[in-house]
């Protein structure tokens, strides 16, 4: 079994998930970049990013288990933290079944995935100028538009390169959300995000894991694990860094690397 290649693709998995830069823009490109087969690791780059998700149930368990005991109890700030939370997932999941398939047709589109990488650094740039300082603080407290809003904006991670974290951090600050809520929520609503899409994924393609040249479950265990401890070290700084330093640096990032992508790909 070729231990390097889900080596590799976990840790990108894990350093990208949750930056404002595309986890699956970085897969496809790494994909093409090492010369791996994009319709043979399709369904291999969506799972592992349960991996990452693992990381934020483990770091924030207090949290979760806070709301259970709340539900529990029918306290008024559980209930609407899973109601945001919940509310917030509606709108990818209803555009996700109705366009799964002009959806996937993107994910072996490596020119997509540097163009978005370029309009979306310049798009946190002038947000991050022209946002201001919000002061909607705690999941629970976030208004229900503008967790809809939220939603909406996520939906645009659809087109890969784009960034499911940056659209919906990025998104919460243009709404009045304040800084480490906006964080907070992205990382939670990435949980029913990426369950509802890895279990779409398995479902349609349960096949290509057991099929001959297939990737198998035991490449995918290795990109799970991998992508696991890597998003724990991610989210433990990613808040305290974008507290000092903001989303700037991301964003030239992202610039960069689309550009690069963009002159490696007209080779």
């Amino acid at each position: 079994m070729d231990v390097v290649t889900p080596v590799l693709l976990g840790i990108v998995e894990g350093l990208t998930e949750f930056l404002p830069v595309s986890s699956t823009g970085h897969l496809i490109l790494a994909s093409a970049l090492l010369g791996y087969d994009a319709e043979t690791w399709a369904v291999f780059n969506v799972v592992i990013q349960l991996g990452a998700i693992l990381a934020v149930v483990v770091l924030y368990w207090r949290t979760f288990w806070a709301v259970l005991s709340g539900l529990g109890r029918r306290e008024a700030g559980a209930w609407r933290f899973t109601r945001n939370v919940a509310l917030g997932f509606l709108p990818s999941a209803l555009i996700g079944l109705a366009f799964h398939h002009q959806v996937e047709a993107l994910l072996g589109r490596p020119d997509v995935v540097a163009v978005a990488l370029i309009v979306g650094g310049a798009a946190i740039l002038v947000i991050e100028r022209l946002a201001r300082r919000g002061d909607v603080a705690g999941v629970a407290s976030i208004p229900l538009p503008t967790v809809f809003g939220i939603g909406l904006i996520q939906c645009l991670a659809m087109i890969p390169g784009v960034s499911r974290s940056g659209a919906t951090i990025l998104g919460a600050l243009a709404l009045g959300v304040e800084r480490r809520t906006a964080a907070e929520f992205s990382f939670f609503l990435a949980i029913p995000t990426m369950l509802g899409a890895t279990t779409l994924e398995l479902v349609k393609n349960h096949e290509a894991l057991t099929a001959a040249g297939g990737v198998g479950w035991g490449t995918i265990a290795i990109g799970f694990a991998v992508s696991f401890i890597v998003a724990i070290g991610v989210i433990r700084g990613f808040v305290a860094f974008v507290g000092r330093h903001g989303f700037a640096p991301f964003a030239w990032y992202r610039i960069v690397a689309g550009a690069l992508a963009l002159l490696w790909l007209a080779k």
